[in-house]
This record gives C-alpha cells, sequence and structure tokens, in this order.
C-alpha cells in the first residue's frame, strides 16, 4: 500500500512525505467509511476525521503493525463511533453508468441495481458484522490484518464473516435481478 520510507519520512516530520502519505490513503479510508456508516456525508465526515486523526498520531505508529491494518483500525474504530451516536439513515443513490462497448445499456442498468442491493444488504447488517465485511470483501484485508485492525480474535473474525454471510444469503435469499421489462419500462 505505502512505502516504508514514505511512513518514515512522514514520522521524522517530512510536511511534504506526511501531505503525500494522506493522499495516498485517502481513498481506502473513505471507502472503508463509506461501506461502514452507509452513506457519503458520514462517510465524508469520518474519512476527514480520521485522516486528521492518522496526521496527528503518525508519530505514535509503531511497525509491530502493518501500515494498513493501523489506517483502518483508526477508521474503523471512528466509524463504529459514529454509528453507535446515530443510526444513518441509508441513502438511495443516483449511480454513474459508465457505458462501455461490451456491455448493453440494460446490462449496466442491471449491474446498477445489483450493486444497490448488495450495498442495502450490507446496510442491515450488525455494525460487527458489516465491519468485518467490508474489511474482508471490500478492502481485502486477510484475517490476520482485520483481527489486528479491529482488535479482535482471529476465530471472532472468523465466526462474524460466517454470521454475515449467513445474514447476507438470507437477506438476498429471495433476491432475482430485475427484469428486463422492468428496465425497459
Amino acid at each position: 500500500m505505502v512505502a516504508p520510507e514514505l511512513i518514515k519520512a512522514a514520522q521524522s516530520g517530512d510536511r511534504d512525505a506526511l501531505i503525500t502519505l494522506l493522499r495516498e490513503i485517502e481513498t481506502h479510508v473513505y471507502r472503508t467509511a463509506y461501506y461502514i456508516l452507509g452513506n457519503e456525508q458520514d462517510a465524508m465526515d469520518a474519512a476527514q476525521e480520521a485522516l486528521i486523526r492518522i496526521y496527528t498520531k503518525i508519530g505514535s505508529y509503531e511497525e509491530k503493525a502493518q501500515f494498513k491494518t493501523w489506517v483502518q483500525r483508526i477508521v474503523t474504530n471512528l466509524c463504529i463511533d459514529k454509528f453507535r451516536r446515530a443510526k444513518p439513515t441509508v441513502s438511495i443513490e443516483q449511480h454513474d453508468l459508465t457505458f462501455t462497448d461490451h456491455k448493453s445499456v440494460e446490462d449496466e442498468v442491471l449491474s446498477a441495481y445489483v450493486a444497490q442491493d448488495i450495498r442495502e444488504a450490507i446496510d442491515k447488517l450488525p455494525e460487527h458484522h458489516r465491519s468485518v465485511v467490508v474489511l474482508r470483501y471490500l478492502q481485502d484485508f486477510s484475517y490476520n490484518e482485520i483481527a489486528e485492525s479491529l482488535d479482535l480474535p482471529i476465530n471472532t473474525v472468523k465466526s462474524y464473516l460466517f454470521r454475515a454471510r449467513q445474514q447476507l444469503q438470507t437477506i438476498l435469499g429471495e433476491y432475482k435481478k430485475p427484469s428486463r421489462d422492468v428496465v425497459r419500462g
């Protein structure tokens, strides 16, 4: 994710290195916040707060943990705190559809429906299950990295993922793609 030299330079007070470091991680931080909190505004607020915290605490980062797990722990904990303070509302967003030569307009619209349904299913998970799903499937973290990020035993991570998959299967169990007639109107 981030070069160790960049981290060391940022820790030693190199302002340009710190800014570069924050720019490299901001997309990952926002993505995690968005999938945990479920809406853009809360995610932007949490990501900004996480980046500020990283900025102020970079000196306390120790190489015992991978940098990406340290960052994810910060953003995940902030999001969980924010989630606990006020339950987020699920917002139905407009999908930015980019049409390509190899997909029809109908396929793009159907993909948008599927993505929205999956997003809504993830939003229905309890916060601890949602966090492990986001880190595992959207951030591609290993079980060990998730355990380290969330400060959980690895067996708890596995259990949460197992239960989350069961819940998603139940939520999406009767899922059917919208018929092409629905798309055509």
